[in-house]
């Protein structure tokens, strides 16, 4: 007999619709003596979708984060380092305190170093200003599971080499938006578990006749992807994935509809 059974699933985070003045004053009334922003309610709209969806392992966050590691980093200004790089870390331990009370075990993606797009002004070496500004998201990310974050996606465009170096650990997950084989096995070269799109799978699949690859995340999947993905993997290397740039309370169900397979 056939059965059908499902893969895990896992949110890599999101970008929060278009504030809805109606949405976010009902927001604010269900929040009334909580301390909270702007930040804090879109963080909420990424997250709060994917637990009645059932996502096994969840994520807040997305790019717009960096709003609030911009506002946290003292020694920039209007994305230039004027002086030396600190952190702030009470917004940013906020933010992690609401997404613990919300979801215990849930992760936080943010946009890893490259996306701030600063223009170091103070340093005037690359190695000194790399150092700075990763040392200054180790802060970040420490502070954040300290508070009971689970772990950090960091979302880059390509994988540069001095990021992942100085960030990659057993709780950080780069989520790179490139994903052309030379990004994929740079990558791959660090990361033992890669998050691709179902356009790039069979990149992925190539490679790994050189890197080695433990777990395979499959944006938003359809079934070829997943049967591609299970005739080269076992099923307990494969699971689903999402980002969700769209309405969150369709898109989340969908993956999780999706994430099935036959056997």
């Amino acid at each position: 007999m056939v059965k059908r059974l499902n893969l895990a699933t896992r949110a890599f985070g999101g970008e929060p619709e278009e504030t809805d003045p109606a949405a976010l004053a009902a927001w604010i009334r269900d929040n009334r003596g909580r301390t909270a922003d702007i930040m804090t309610y879109q963080i909420d709209r990424v997250l709060a979708p994917q637990i009645p969806a059932g996502i096994q392992t969840l994520c807040a966050g997305g790019k717009f984060y960096g709003t609030r590691i911009l506002e946290s980093l003292e020694g920039v200004s209007v994305q230039r380092a004027v002086g030396e790089i600190h952190v702030n870390l009470h917004g940013i331990i906020e933010d992690a305190a609401g997404i613990v009370v919300r979801k215990k075990g849930a992760w936080c993606a943010l946009p890893a170093p490259q996306l701030l797009k600063i223009t170091d002004d103070y340093y005037d070496d690359p190695a000194e200003w790399s150092d700075a500004i990763c040392g200054a998201y180790r802060t970040i990310m420490r502070s954040m599971r300290d508070t009971g974050i689970t772990g950090n996606v960091l979302i880059c465009d390509t994988v540069e080499n001095t990021e992942i170096l100085a960030l990659y650990r057993q709780n950080v997950f780069f989520f790179p938006q490139v994903q052309d084989r030379e990004n994929l096995a740079a990558l791959m070269e660090h990361q033992r578990q890669v998050a691709v799109r179902k356009e790039r799978l069979r990149t992925v699949l190539e490679l790994t006749g050189e890197y080695s690859l433990q777990k395979l995340f499959i944006i938003d999947p359809d079934p070829a992807s997943i049967e591609l993905a299970l005739s080269h993997l076992d099923p307990d290397q494969v699971s689903t994935g999402g980002y969700c740039t769209g309405t969150g309370e369709t898109y989340w169900k969908e993956l999780v509809d999706s994430s099935v397979y036959l056997k």
